[in-house]
Parts: structure tokens; C-alpha cells; sequence
């Protein structure tokens, strides 16, 4: 039997109200670590909480992380929403967290990834109202991200995220109710959390298996907690010179023989014409323009993201 946990501090005076995630994905275990670092800090008195409220979720999905897989049922990280009748185990995740992160301004969702390479974080759109992810605190969350100990940032998600849902829609129209064919595939953590009205990031703490991973995400979780004033402690300096990169395509695996050329990593370089990789029936993928490769996946399920293509980001420039 599986069950949820999160643990609370409250200070007495008013302030911010933050929420950290750990093991959104089961075998993601830094951000889980991480937290029970910072919450040994706590416990021990070497942090205090004096402003606001923060809240700790150590492993957001029980199953995938006592199978020490990616998921339980399905990717919790993918259409995630309050769900009336539960039909696998990531829905009554949802029914739990939703409400839980609502009640919350800010997100700091602790992740790993599968190929090597540098952590890095992601942020959402700029402001804007346009009906896919409208926002209004942008400038937070630049301020926010550049304090997380990182040097690389990345947005685009939801918009490429959508743009991969209607190219798999358009060829797979007998299976109109799978989950990645959805049009709210791109809702995750962060972006439901900008839909309640409060802002967020993701950190991609390193390599899954990058003993240093755990370091990344706990430092975040501390740079995160002085730079909204909960903890009594200087705002960390921002990184003015972080790389700025955008998303804006996504490439699925569609067998399971696609193979990539080369053993990529994220934030390999790209050149225009580049072999990527080949797909079962021969055919080459060849990088469309000069850019860099994201999330390269070689043991992705068939159907499912095998790499992300990205540009430079003018808010970075």
C-alpha cells in the first residue's frame, strides 16, 4: 500500500509559501536526498524558518519510487490534474498533490535526467494571455532561476510540448484517449502550478546516477529559501551570464530500432544537416538548423519523446 507525505514548516511571520518536490519521477532519488538534507538542517537547528511557510515533499510518486522505475502507471509529469475517477495510480497522485501545490506561491521541482551532462534548470513562458499559458510573473521567476546555483536555462516546454501532441494526433487518431495524445500532455508540476496562480521551476539536478546531483539540489533548495526571505540569510548573487536556450521541437521514437548515431548528451551542439540519428527503415534524422540537442533519450518507449531540439533564447541574450 502506498501513501502519500509531505512535511510543513510555518513561521510566525508572514512571507512567502514554497513547495519542493523530490521523485516526481520514481528513479529521479537526488531530490530526494536533497531534501532530507535540508530537512536534517532544520531539525538540527542550522536552518530556521522565520518568514512564510515551506513545504517538503520528498517522493511525490510512492510507486514509481519503491519499483525504482520512471513511473508507476503513467509519467505523473504529463496531464497532471485533479481526476474524478482514478484510473491508475499517477491519478490519485494527482487528486493529492493538485490541491497541495494550490495552496502554495512558488515551486521547486528537483529532477534528474537519463543521458550525461550539466544540471540545468527550466522556466516558463514570459508574460503573457495567450489562452495555451498565460502568466505574469516572469520577472520571478528569471530572478528565481538565476540563484539556483546553475548556469543554464531553458523554456519553450508547453509550446513544444503541444506542437508534438497535434503531430501524434494527426497519426494516431485510433487511439484519441491515450494520455500523450491529449491536448494537456504538457502539464506537469510547473505548469499546473502557473495555472493556480503562483510560479515555478524545474531543476535538472544531473545525471541520475551523479553523486554530485544530490549537492545541486540541495544548494538550490537553499539559495531558493534565502532569496524569498524565509531563512535569515543574504540573497545569493545572480549568475548574469547564464546560457539561455529554447525548446521548440520535439522528435518521438516510432520504433524500437530508431538508433541515434552517436552516444548524445544534453546541450550537445548541433550543426545544420547533422546526423542524428537513423530510424529502422533507413531513413536519417538530420539536425534542421544549427542549435543544440535536449533530453537525447536512447531507451525511450516507442511513442514517446526521444529528443528535443533547441535554439538560443533572446530573453538571455
Amino acid at each position: 500500500m502506498y501513501q502519500f507525505k509531505h512535511i510543513t514548516y510555518s513561521a510566525p511571520n508572514p512571507g512567502k509559501k514554497l513547495i519542493v518536490l523530490g521523485a516526481v519521477h520514481g528513479s529521479e532519488k537526488c531530490g530526494t536526498l536533497a531534501i532530507a538534507r535540508v530537512l536534517a538542517d532544520f531539525e538540527s537547528g542550522a536552518l530556521a524558518l522565520v518568514r512564510g511557510q515551506v513545504s517538503f515533499v520528498p517522493i511525490t510518486n510512492p510507486k514509481a519510487y519503491a519499483q525504482n522505475t520512471r513511473n508507476g502507471d503513467r509519467n505523473l509529469n504529463r496531464r497532471l490534474r485533479p481526476e474524478g475517477v482514478p484510473r491508475e495510480f499517477e491519478d490519485h497522485v494527482a487528486n493529492w498533490l493538485c490541491p497541495l501545490l494550490a495552496g502554495h506561491d512558488v515551486l521547486l521541482d528537483l529532477h534528474s535526467f537519463q543521458a550525461q551532462g550539466q544540471a540545468f534548470a527550466t522556466l516558463g513562458p514570459e508574460n503573457n494571455s495567450q489562452p495555451l499559458e498565460p502568466f505574469v510573473h516572469a520577472d520571478a521567476e528569471m530572478a528565481m532561476i538565476a540563484r539556483l546555483g546553475v548556469g543554464r536555462a531553458v523554456d519553450g516546454w508547453l509550446a513544444t510540448y503541444a506542437t508534438g501532441v497535434e503531430r501524434r494526433r494527426a497519426t494516431r487518431v485510433d487511439e484519441a484517449d491515450s494520455t500523450d495524445l491529449d491536448p494537456q500532455y504538457g502539464v506537469g508540476t510547473t505548469e499546473y502550478m502557473r495555472s493556480r496562480g503562483g510560479y515555478a521551476i524545474t531543476l535538472e539536478c544531473g545525471q541520475h546516477s551523479d553523486p554530485a546531483a544530490p549537492d545541486v539540489g540541495y544548494r538550490a533548495i537553499v539559495n531558493t529559501l534565502a532569496h524569498l526571505r524565509l531563512i535569515d540569510a543574504p540573497d545569493p548573487a545572480p549568475n548574469t551570464r547564464m546560457q539561455g536556450l529554447r525548446l521548440h521541437e520535439v522528435i518521438d521514437k516510432a520504433h524500437a530500432d530508431d538508433a541515434f548515431a552517436r552516444a548524445w548528451k544534453s546541450f550537445d551542439p548541433l550543426r545544420e544537416g547533422e546526423l542524428i540519428g537513423t530510424r529502422a527503415s533507413g531513413e536519417p534524422v538530420r539536425a534542421p538548423h544549427d542549435g543544440w540537442i535536449v533530453f537525447p533519450n536512447a531507451v525511450a518507449a516507442v511513442g514517446t519523446e526521444w529528443f528535443y531540439l533547441a535554439k538560443a533564447n533572446p530573453r538571455f541574450a
